[in-house]
């Protein structure tokens, strides 16, 4: 299932980023959007870009590149509060933001902070590792921080299981 950016819609004042062009920056681009479910659910989609220069370890090669992090916090539209959302509508968010420099690679981090892999209540996280000519690149193993799941291998599914060792 690819990402169809026409099938999402932001207010008409905010525009997806465009990760081929974007230049790396602390401050994060930010869409608000109503999620499509009729209910009184808001999407806060926060997109990021940080340079990443890995060292080579053994087997494991150097990597120069840009990590790009797209977190959906899902919230009440009232209160602010988290709110349950089904994954699938973030990931389309994802794909959507993703598809502007490749709409094939991308993984699923969970509903966790990219930086510590700690739980966060009300948010997904994707990631997408580029190059220094941003084309997408796989994920170098030297800067994984939490467990990274490839988007297609989660396609089509409304819930998505992840199995831990308890």
């Amino acid at each position: 299932m690819s990402a169809d950016p026409g099938s999402i819609r932001a207010e008409d004042h905010q525009a997806l980023p465009n990760l081929a062009v974007q230049d790396a920056s602390e401050d994060p681009h930010i869409i608000t959007a109503a999620a499509r479910t009729g209910t009184d659910i808001e999407l806060q989609i926060h997109t990021s870009m940080a340079p990443f220069d890995a060292a080579a370890e053994e087997w494991f090669p150097a990597a120069t590149g840009f990590a790009v992090t797209v977190i959906v916090h899902t919230v009440d539209a009232q209160t602010g509060v988290p709110r349950y959302l089904p994954p699938a509508e973030a990931a389309e968010w994802a794909r959507a933001i993703f598809s502007t420099v490749d709409n094939v690679h991308g993984y699923f981090l969970g509903a966790v902070d990219p930086g510590t892999g700690v739980h966060r209540r009300g948010q997904l996280a994707y990631r997408l590792d580029v190059d220094t000519d941003r084309r997408a690149i796989p994920v170098p193993r030297q800067v994984v921080t939490c467990p990274h799941y490839l988007l297609s291998a989660i396609d089509g599914r409304a819930e998505i299981t992840i199995p831990t060792t308890a």
